[in-house]
């Protein structure tokens, strides 16, 4: 068994160098290579390993989470009695073994496992504050009663709209699929959106990977590769049945709500629970990444317990079909996580306004884009003669110098690694940017150089102003301690609820206030 802990503590050393030293090309001969060689080796590994695990034998061999548990230290074993897996990381009925994850804080863990942070135990002290550093053994009381659900299913990247997809041709693979998603046209917002552009915009918006949406409307419908589904499956291709989301893009909507409510649920340690329409509500392994939890929270409200433990987990499982439209996502992560490497800092940001003006802050830390994602947007009014919405003569400007690689719906993307991509480095989103001399596609802005002008277009709105948030590698990044958000010296501290909150400087303190009355003022 020592052997075993020592050589798995090598392949994550060594799959992590692979991670960090693989890059992303577009030559799918290169890449095509690297990924059989490092398949090959892991095969190897797995058998070293794990000699009695056989594709025969599924109790001690899962087709996705061998990968993950090499690649992140994921564990597919849960403490007690409940069924067992592969199980690389030990774990007593009094303590679990834990290895921190990339995006992991100790307030979340403290979430996710039910204890306090002076119960876990590090080899070395562990700050409150920021990413915890990647790969360090904890050893947590298990407090949790069995029961829950083990078994790593998707890695992070293949959840969110990250490196991974960044070359994925939506539009080429739906054609080439020739299914019905090929010839579907809905109407959204008065304009004609083709199956391929629904995907597109969904993800894009939401920062969902656009593969996992294909994989749960096939899956669901067979919209990518079949020529005729039923009409009930036309206006529900999904199976939500929310009468005011019919249609493909809003039963997508509600897909990227469910991965979204659970993906950044489980990054804050506020989402422990599946909770299903029998009444059952297990725990969640408090040692599965986020897109694992994304995909089982996701599952957990199309399905009743029994169905969902076969879809996951059962024998012909939906990750197995994922793999089958995709090929291997953990082969894959191995060339882009972790999505946040060690020492992670926000890249210097100015207030988006002009130095020498005054606005609001009419809103704190709030969710950065629709219900679930973390507290990262904030708010800023011009301070005008007008209220209510209008289009305001002042101007929003760049927070920072970067690429526009989006400018539509109200939204300017500012990608600011300048590679054009917006699901790699830092991205800057404005919303709420109106259409009237909006910056276009393609133009590079420095900073102070005019986003456009702030009004209520994009999304849902009071009044005019704009609407700020982080990403990096297709994460929303909250406002806190983690990765702490400060522009031009503020720094944005979160409220008790949403859309309150701080902004604070050398002793000064300016208070969100949603009309921008005393007390809400900025100036650079």
């Amino acid at each position: 068994m020592m052997r075993r802990k020592i050589l798995l503590f090598l392949i994550i050393g060594i799959f992590t160098a692979l991670a960090c030293n693989f890059p992303v090309t577009s030559g799918s001969d290169i890449d095509a290579f690297r990924l059989q060689q490092t398949l090959s080796v892991e095969q190897t590994l797995i058998a070293e390993l794990f000699p009695d695990a056989t594709e025969e034998n599924p109790s001690t061999l899962h087709s996705s989470s061998n990968s993950a548990a090499l690649f992140q230290g994921l564990a597919t074993a849960v403490p007690g009695s409940v069924d067992v897996s592969v199980s690389p990381l030990e774990t007593t009925n009094l303590t679990w073994t834990y290895i921190t994850q990339p995006g992991d804080t100790l307030p979340a863990l403290e979430g996710r496992f039910g204890v306090l942070s002076q119960d876990i135990v590090a080899f070395r002290s562990l700050s409150s504050e920021g990413l915890l550093p990647v790969g360090q053994e904890l050893a947590v009381p298990n407090v949790l009663e069995s029961g829950f659900y083990s078994g790593a299913l998707l890695p992070d990247s293949e959840v969110i709209f990250s490196p991974s997809a960044r070359e994925f041709d939506i539009a080429l693979y739906v054609s080439q699929a020739g299914g019905y998603l090929s010839r579907y046209v809905e109407q959204i917002d008065e304009v004609e959106h083709t199956g391929a552009e629904i995907i597109r915009r969904v993800a894009v918006e939401n920062s969902i990977n656009p593969k996992l949406l294909l994989a749960v409307l096939d899956y669901r419908s067979g919209w990518i590769h079949e020529d005729r589904p039923d009409m009930d499956a036309v206006t529900f291709p999904i199976g939500f049945y929310a009468p005011t989301h019919s249609g493909l893009y809003g039963e997508l909507l509600l897909v990227a709500r469910q991965l979204t409510i659970g993906y950044y649920g489980w990054r804050d340690g506020k989402v422990t629970e599946l909770a299903f329409n029998n009444g059952a509500i297990p725990r969640i392994d408090p040692r599965l990444n986020a897109g694992s939890v994304a995909v089982q929270y996701l599952f957990s409200t199309l399905y009743a317990e029994p169905q969902w433990r076969s879809v996951l987990y059962g024998k012909d499982n939906f990750m197995l079909y994922y793999q089958s439209l995709f090929g291997d996502p953990w082969g894959r992560a191995a060339f882009v996580e972790p999505l946040f490497p060690e020492g992670l800092e926000q890249p210097d940001l100015q207030l988006p306004f002009l130095p020498g003006r005054t606005w609001s802050l009419t809103g704190g830390p709030h969710a950065a884009w629709g219900v679930g994602s973390v507290w990262g947007g904030v708010d800023f009014a011009p301070v005008e003669d007008q209220k209510g919405c209008f289009v305001a003569q002042s101007w929003a400007t760049a927070a920072a110098p970067g690429l526009v690689v989006r400018s539509e719906n109200g939204v300017v993307a500012v990608d600011l690694d300048g590679d054009g991509f917006e699901q790699t480095g830092w991205v800057l989103i404005y919303l709420h940017i109106a259409s009237q001399e909006r910056v276009a596609v393609g133009e590079f802005v420095n900073t102070d150089d005019r986003i456009g002008h702030p009004s209520c277009e994009g999304g849902v709105s009071t009044g005019t102003h704009v609407h700020l948030a982080r990403k990096y590698n297709g994460e929303w990044i909250a406002a806190g301690d983690a990765l702490p958000y400060i522009l031009s010296g503020w720094r944005v501290v979160p409220g008790d609820k949403p859309y309150q909150g701080t902004l604070v400087r050398d002793g000064m303190t300016v208070s969100a206030q949603s009309d921008g009355s005393h007390g809400s003022s900025i100036a650079r």
